[in-house]
């Protein structure tokens, strides 16, 4: 993943580099393992607990590679990751309507954390650039649109929840390509939900694409806030 698709160096990493490859190896096997079950069983015990362990083991990537006393962006982010663990791990304890508002709450404060770490980013994000925001804007005005129908009465807190993360998405630009990227593919991720959760629309192995670019959009993410945090100026 170059500039936007390789985990960081070791010069990155700093002197926390074998505890953070063993983070990111765990993770990198864990994500395997759950991606297959996804394909091979994708409402099995195997699919359900990898994907539990999911956040907590990008959450102990991001720390182990941060510097002390670990910035507001870190702390933030760390927050974030918290509340997904949270919508990875809530929905499955609540069934019908319930469940996918507990999902969508849970992500809709990861979202707001997120947006709240990259803002201090801003003068350097797509925000300052209305034509590329404009994109974003549309590609949301278009899901809803699409979801409008079936959603019924979970229309408004879908469009609340889309808004949350388009802003998140362009935020994240401000922390460079590695970031836009990220937050692309977790829009992504995130638009397959709903597209499935409220259209006839469906991938062959819909889980495992939903759950592929929900990881490696996180991921990027995380990538592009131990950058952050390890540069110079990025405290």
């Amino acid at each position: 993943m170059s500039d936007g698709a390789k985990p960081p160096s070791s010069s990155v990493f700093g002197d926390t580099a074998p505890m953070v490859w063993i983070a990111f190896t765990a993770l990198a096997c864990t994500t395997g393992v759950h991606l297959i079950a996804q394909i091979a069983a994708p409402e099995g015990f195997v699919s359900d607990i990898t994907q539990v362990l999911l956040m907590p083991l990008l959450a102990a990537a991001l720390f182990t590679a941060s510097s002390r006393p670990r910035s507001r962006l870190v702390r933030l982010v760390l927050i974030a990751l918290f509340f997904s663990w949270l919508g990875d791990t809530v929905p499955r304890f609540v069934s019908g309507d319930g469940g996918f508002l507990a999902l969508v709450g849970c992500f809709l404060v990861a979202q707001l954390f997120y947006v709240a770490a990259f803002w201090p980013y801003h003068r350097r994000s797509l925000l300052v650039r209305p034509a590329a925001v404009a994109v974003y804007a549309v590609a949301l005005v278009i899901l809803v649109a699409l979801c409008r129908e079936q959603a019924g009465a979970l229309l408004v807190p879908v469009i609340v929840y889309g808004v949350a993360l388009v802003t998140m998405a362009v935020l994240a630009t401000g922390l460079g390509r590695t970031a836009g990227v990220g937050g692309a593919i977790f829009l992504v991720s995130d638009s397959l939900i709903a597209l499935r959760a409220f259209t006839d629309m469906e991938l062959p192995a819909h889980g495992f694409w939903v759950m592929l670019t929900y990881v490696v959009g996180q991921v990027l993410l995380v990538i592009a806030v131990v950058a952050v945090d390890r540069a110079p100026a990025g405290r």
